[in-house]
């Protein structure tokens, strides 16, 4: 049966919303904005969150998003059908929230309504290479996904490759504007040399790039591009592995018949964050308990997305403690 189906029809009453605005400054000059969707109803909270990165879009939400026609009976399913104009995030943000709240008005946690109980949680820590040595002098066994650029030495490699402590090397060519990077087939060469055993996600494949990483073809991981279901089958080869950020399948059901596909055609997961600063970070944190705990998950505890290297922090494995709702 497939996993949705645990999860469509659960009864939703929704008395109104609220939206509660979230604001940190995750690195220095880097500000970030986020909104937390509040759904009401019976008695009961449901909670999700909004991680557009552009802070125009969250201002917008926050003075003008107090007017959606949410109020009602549903189900979970016709709630979303609802909202299936909005952007993926604002979707996500929305439906995330009244998971939440079904789950919370049903009495059932997630895990128990789609039969599965999550397991200890296996996590990575994205951050800047500079960080790397405090880090782990704080968390000897920490382990990292970072982002190779041509400034890293010969030297940062080598120290990098002698730590052992690198799971995934991300290239980016995926992504668009500031976040992107262009390809560099030197970089790329000494990369996938440096690091034999992570994971190679999102390069760019160009003639130069395809030549150089034909070998490696097993360890190649997809991110930016994945939204659903056929961006896989759009692939260009069938990937042993993917990275899975909740947010950007926008639907529920949409995530979760990804799940189910990946599942049947044995491709593995690691669960990926967007820097989420309300209770998005514990929502994909379950999910990734639920669907592929012995992962390297980039959804580490929020107290590890800072400026600086803090002590004191959980450890791998997370021992998540799942209440009523979509929610830890």
């Amino acid at each position: 049966m497939p996993t949705y189906d645990s999860l469509r029809a659960l009864p939703l009453h929704v008395d109104g919303y609220y939206l509660e605005p979230l604001e940190r400054e995750v690195a220095r000059e880097f500000t970030l904005r986020r909104t937390v969707v509040v759904l009401h109803g019976r008695g009961e909270e449901g909670r999700g969150e909004e991680v557009d990165y552009d802070p125009a879009q969250q201002t917008r939400f926050q003075e003008h998003g107090g007017d959606l026609p949410l109020a009602g009976e549903h189900t979970l399913e016709s709630f979303s059908l609802l909202q299936s104009g909005q952007t993926e995030y604002r979707r996500w943000g929305l439906e995330s929230a009244a998971l939440d709240l079904a789950l919370r008005q049903a009495g059932v946690s997630l895990g128990e309504a789609i039969g599965r109980t999550p397991q200890p949680l296996r996590f990575v820590v994205s951050t800047r290479v500079a960080s790397v040595p405090r880090w782990l002098e704080l968390y000897p066994e920490l382990r990292f996904k970072l982002d190779p650029g041509t400034d890293w030495t010969d030297e940062i490699v080598a120290s990098l490759a002698a730590s052992g402590r690198v799971d995934t090397v991300d290239f980016k060519g995926i992504y668009r504007g500031e976040f992107g990077a262009p390809p560099d087939g030197a970089l790329y060469r000494r990369i996938v040399a440096a690091f034999p055993d992570a994971w190679i996600e999102d390069p760019a494949l160009t003639v130069e790039t395809s030549a150089i990483l034909a070998e490696h073809r097993e360890r190649i991981t997809w991110d930016a591009g994945i939204h659903e279901w056929t961006d896989v089958e759009a692939l260009p080869f069938e990937p042993r592995a993917l990275n899975c950020k909740p947010s950007r399948f926008g639907s529920v059901q949409r995530l979760f018949d990804f799940y189910d596909a990946c599942e049947s055609r044995g491709i593995a997961l690691y669960g990926g964050g967007q820097y989420e600063l309300g209770p998005g970070r514990a929502q994909i944190q379950l999910l990734a308990s639920l669907f592929h705990p012995d992962a390297p998950n980039d959804v580490a505890p929020d107290g590890f997305n800072v400026t600086e290297p803090v002590s004191g922090l959980p450890e791998a494995p997370l021992r998540l403690e799942p209440t009523v709702g979509f929610r830890v």
